[in-house]
């Protein structure tokens, strides 16, 4: 086998996975909205964005009837490079609405194919060891590319829009024929240095269509025989609602014109506050979460988590009533509100890993991956047309209103107390 070392490929390989998946759900919001789409219409859009990523645990699967992870990682780099080529391209066209979404499918699909095969990529490229001690270098990492994604390539948007006099259909098609160049050299950087495991096999030497299937339906089959099934999906579905509203529209409502009951932020103040303040937040919430969970266990931060996810989404009512001009009341309010997302996220999470577990934990956690991302999508669907029709305000008390779902589903659940609590033994 090919010998590389980690850090000459996990960090660009998780970097590279992120942005793509930033693209698709937070630039496309952002370029709709700039080009004067309607609240509803980007949406019901965007929204749509999100299909791939629920349904990825059914193909996923099939990926190993044809070549290797290793080449898949490098055909979706290479495709992600063309999609991101395309809205370029379609975005200055009199048709750039129905171009541009034909190639966000194309960066959504190719994005989630992506996901898979660089995750089992890493098992099969790393040692055991290597795997623990990278799983903090590829998270950084991701989470590095949504700082630039949602911050700094919106603030530079910003820029060129400013330079170019407002000129937004050619600003952001600089932006994306940047984003072309960047994955074609993650394409012929990735071709070379990604090493080659033994374990990753041509599809020639792998099992049949037959027996994947069968497999697949076994797994689902004892996904939906395993207890608490029903408690369980309603969790994975209902337990980010709040969330799954607010988060298309809370982009639209900080950018939107006072007129229009928005803060009118430019999209250099967007990206700091959203992208670079509000990414801090959500990360710091998360590592805070993490530690604590595993400290004490699941159950005994399930309900604190609860409460940290639907709570601080009031600083958006706050906003929408006080319309604060001051910057730091703004990033004050955002922070606040991602680290009590990114704190009650963790219990989502564990919980998925705490459900998986037993047989066939791999695919029935990608089952539960796909639940996630059904939750995300379907609220987002309808999010902008009830926020254009009861304005920002309501729409934000609406949002409140619905944080009593997650603490219904959260009651449901029957959760070991000694889950998700570091042994002993590892802290030796």
């Amino acid at each position: 086998m090919k010998t590389s070392k980690p850090w000459t490929w996990v960090p660009s390989l998780y970097f590279a996975e992120g942005l793509p998946y930033i693209a698709v759900t937070v630039l496309a919001i952002e370029i709709y909205m700039q080009l004067g789409l309607t609240d509803a219409e980007v949406t019901f859009y965007t929204s749509w964005l999100y299909l791939p990523w629920v349904i990825k645990p059914f193909w996923s699967p099939f990926l190993d009837l044809y070549k290797t992870k290793r080449w898949w990682i490098t055909a979706m780099q290479l495709l992600l490079g063309a999609a991101f080529a395309g809205v370029a391209f379609t975005i200055q066209a009199s048709w750039w609405l129905q171009g541009s979404i034909c190639f966000f499918w194309m960066m959504a699909f190719s994005s989630a194919t992506h996901d898979v095969a660089a995750d089992g990529f890493y098992m099969m490229g790393l040692n055991q060891h290597d795997q623990a001690f990278f799983v903090g270098i590829r998270s950084t990492f991701y989470r590095l590319s949504m700082i630039v994604g949602k911050g700094v390539l919106i603030m530079i948007a910003g820029v060129l829009q400013v330079m170019f006099r407002y000129q937004i259909k050619f600003s952001w098609s600089l932006i994306f024929y940047g984003l072309t160049g960047l994955f074609m050299a993650f394409y012929l950087y990735h071709n070379y240095i990604l090493p080659r495991p033994k374990e990753d096999i041509d599809h020639k030497e792998k099992r049949q269509a037959k027996a994947i299937l069968y497999e697949f339906l076994m797994t689902f089959d004892t996904f939906f025989k395993k207890k608490q099934r029903f408690a369980a999906i309603a969790f994975m579905l209902f337990f980010r609602l709040p969330e799954a509203l607010l988060n298309p529209v809370s982009q639209l409502f900080l950018q939107a014109r006072p007129g229009k009951g928005g803060l009118g932020l430019s999209p250099q103040e967007f990206g700091l506050v959203n992208g670079t303040v509000g990414v801090v937040g959500l990360l710091a919430g998360g590592v805070i979460g993490g530690l604590l969970a595993s400290r004490d266990g699941l159950k005994r931060w399930l309900w604190p988590m609860t409460c940290a996810i639907t709570i601080p989404n009031i600083a958006y009512v706050y906003l929408a009533y006080a319309m604060p001009e001051n910057l730091m009341t703004i990033n004050a309010c955002v922070f606040f509100e991602n680290f009590g997302y990114g704190f009650g996220f963790s219990a989502y999470m564990l919980f998925m890993i705490y459900f998986s577990q037993g047989q066939h934990k791999t695919s029935h956690y990608a089952l539960c991956t796909g639940f996630m991302a059904l939750s995300m999508m379907l609220p987002g669907l309808f999010a902008g047309a009830l926020a254009q029709v009861v304005g920002y305000r309501m729409f934000f008390i609406i949002v409140m209103l619905s944080c009593l779902l997650p603490f219904a589903v959260a009651s449901f659940l029957d959760i070991d107390p000694h889950f998700g609590k570091k042994d002993v033994e590892e802290d030796v």
